[in-house]
Order: C-alpha cells, then structure tokens, then sequence
C-alpha cells in the first residue's frame, strides 16, 4: 500500500509517470526502505494508465461491495417501533447494571 500511496503522491505533485527514484525519494523520506521489486511492480502496473480513471473506476467496484449495517425497514409497521423500544430499554438497564458492576475495583482505587 505504501508504494501505490507514494506512486500517488508524486502524481498528485505534477509528476505523470514517476520513475524508481522518485517513489524510493519519497518511501526513504519517512524513514521505509524500499524494496526495489515492489516498485518496479507497481510502476509497470500504472505506467501509461490515468490515475484519476483507475480511481473513479475503483469506486464504482467499492460501492458494489455490501458493507453489512442498514438494519432494513421493518415487515410490519406497527410492531417494530414498540419491539425497537422495548430492546433500547433492555440495553439501558443492561448499562445501568454493568456500570454498577464496574464500581466494584475490588478494593483498589486510582489514588489508593
């Protein structure tokens, strides 16, 4: 990842094709040696390629992908708001007695 960030950053510093040297420059300055085989990939991989047409292309292949979350919408109208209500008071009391729980420091304290 670090070699695409550096062959991204000296494109995004004006340079359309930037050479070995430049990304070993770049990968050096934060202290990385660099390893000749992988730029050497990663600059036969790009050469000649827009770098803003690979990202725009990569986004679209992203936002293919499912990301989990969402939840959905609820099947029956009505019943999922009390469900919904009913399990956000469960997870407070659950809260309550853990936070109770946590006063418990088995006779040691910060400033003891």
């Amino acid at each position: 990842m670090r070699y695409v960030a550096a062959y991204l950053l000296a494109s995004l510093g004006g340079n359309a094709s930037p050479s070995a040297a430049d990304l070993e420059k770049i990968i050096g300055s934060v202290g990385i040696e660099a390893e000749a085989d992988k730029i050497k990939k990663i600059i036969s991989e790009l050469k000649g390629k827009n770098i803003e047409e690979l990202i725009a292309a990569g986004t679209a292949k992203l936002a293919s992908v499912p990301s989990g979350g969402g939840g959905g919408a609820p099947a029956a109208g009505g019943a999922a708001p009390a469900a919904d209500e009913k399990k956000e008071e469960k997870k407070e009391e659950k809260k309550k007695e853990e936070s109770e729980e946590s006063d418990d420091d088995m006779g040691f304290g910060l400033f003891d």
